[in-house]
């Protein structure tokens, strides 16, 4: 947040207005002093009864001799910036709008100046300075809603009430300074650092008057709302993500489990480059990690209780093998499409023979799954795989190799009948080459070459015997 700049604004040099009386008198020592009060008591009286005329009348002699009346108060301005005011809403024709339009201008520009030479009583600087920014806040207010000024000027006004009151200033400056700074901003009247300079220094007003002005805070705190409503048509050009992260923490602090909030927070400052290890956005980030997982947790079960296949796979990412089978197995109860349901078939294999070393099954499942699905090698290669893994297992060094056989036998299968298997298929059968049966050994067994041979063990193929060379 910038602090409060005192810049120096020409504003009375740029305006063009009609000089009411330059001098800073009272009728104190007037000998007219009994007749100026009295054209005061008159225009008093016909103000309250809302008769305009006579008070513009009573007032105009009144102020041109003695504009501070009595020399104890300041009324006589801020009456006649009520009658000029009247005077000029009720003016039929452009000359008259524009005379009175440039009277009440003089007037609190007259005002300013008497306060600033000492002829508007101040008990200290800093109450000069207000009564100052209080002139210039009621001008810039009247220039936007009833004179229609040139925005520039009445920007100039407004740029001199914050220079001199400061935090001090009338929450009634914020809609005319948001409404013309956007303006002038996109007709390139305002650099975007003015623009934000005083947005900051808006809200520095508005803060401090919502924490220590009990009286007024309401007031303060819907024009901050309305400010911001007027600057979110040009944020996303004007400012970076110090802004972003203000605008969002009241909003973040009392909805922080929406996920909608959370993503607009993340996305906003993430695009306003907010530096990854920022408090504010590591805290949101956190809140969006927790949901993500507990909505997670919330779709996995859901799709775990309708899916059971799904639920298979999560559960075999968890080690849960058994439980794994048996999900499938009710996903093959349910499944009509013999291409899905061969695809459960082949994953309730794959579980049984790779973590459970169930072979039979395994390769019973792998059947299915082919039976399921003419043309798809990958159960054979399965099978392939069992043997291959197993023939340790049975028996003897020759028992053995035949188990060999009838793997390469399963990888020449899937090869013939699936061209997406064939160079694996091929990889595999090479690989086993050196560990068919010799055809020595075959002989003293009274085998030829080509026979059909039993291996016996879980495998209980025939296989063609085919030897060494």
């Amino acid at each position: 947040m910038y602090r409060l700049k005192s810049s120096l604004f020409l504003f009375g040099a740029m305006l063009c207005v009609v000089k009411i009386n330059a001098q800073c008198e009272s009728w104190t020592n007037s000998p007219m002093a009994d007749e100026l009060e009295n054209y005061h008591v008159i225009y008093k009286q016909a103000l309250k009864v809302e008769d305009w005329a006579t008070a513009y009348e009573n007032w105009e002699k009144v102020f041109a001799k003695a504009p501070l009346g009595d020399g104890k108060r300041e009324s006589q301005f801020w009456d006649g910036a009520e009658i000029l005011k009247k005077k000029f809403e009720q003016a039929t024709d452009e000359a008259g709008k524009k005379m009175y339009n440039d009277r009440l201008i003089a007037l609190f520009n007259q005002y300013i100046s008497c306060a600033q030479s000492g002829g508007v009583i101040t008990a200290s600087e800093q109450e000069k300075n207000n009564k100052i920014a209080y002139a210039y806040g009621r001008m810039a207010y009247e220039m936007y809603y009833t004179l229609n000024s040139p925005y520039s000027q009445n920007l100039e006004a407004i740029k001199n009430a914050v220079k001199f009151g400061g935090v001090n200033n009338e929450y009634i400056i914020f809609d005319p300074a948001a409404s013309i700074a956007v303006f002038q901003y996109k007709n390139n009247g305002m650099p975007k650092n003015d623009v934000i300079e005083l947005y900051n220094q808006l809200n520095e007003i508005a803060d401090y008057n919502i924490n220590n002005n009990a009286s007024l805070s309401d007031y303060y705190s819907q024009a901050k709302e309305n400010m911001n409503g007027t600057f979110a048509k040009i944020e996303d050009e004007i400012f970076d993500y110090t802004f972003f992260k203000e605008k969002f923490q009241p909003e973040y602090e009392s909805d922080s489990d929406n996920p909608d909030v959370l993503k607009k927070i993340i996305r906003k400052l993430k695009e306003k480059n907010c530096p990854a290890d920022d408090p504010f956005l590591v805290q949101v980030e956190t809140a969006w990690s927790k949901y993500a997982t507990e909505k997670n947790a919330e779709i996995h079960a859901e799709h775990a209780a309708n899916n059971p296949a799904y639920a298979a796979k999560h559960l075999f990412d968890e080690g849960k093998f058994g439980e794994a089978i048996a999900k499938y197995d009710e996903a093959i109860a349910e499944e009509k499409d013999p291409s899905a349901k061969a695809q459960f078939y082949f994953a309730k294999a794959s579980i049984q023979f790779r973590k459970l070393s169930q072979y039979s099954s395994a390769r019973s499942s792998a059947y299915e799954a082919a039976k399921l699905k003419p043309g798809w090698g990958r159960p054979y290669m399965l099978i392939g795989d069992m043997y291959g893994k197993s023939a340790r297992q049975c028996g003897d060094a020759w028992n053995q190799r035949l188990v060999i056989l009838a793997a390469m036998e399963k990888y020449a299968y899937a090869k013939s009948i699936d061209a997406n298997v064939a160079e694996e298929a091929t990889s595999r059968i090479n690989s086993y080459y050196g560990s068919i049966p010799d055809q020595e050994t075959g002989f003293m067994r009274g085998v030829k070459e080509g026979s059909s041979v039993n291996t016996g063990c879980w495998v209980s193929e025939n296989v063609r015997v085919k030897y060494k060379q």
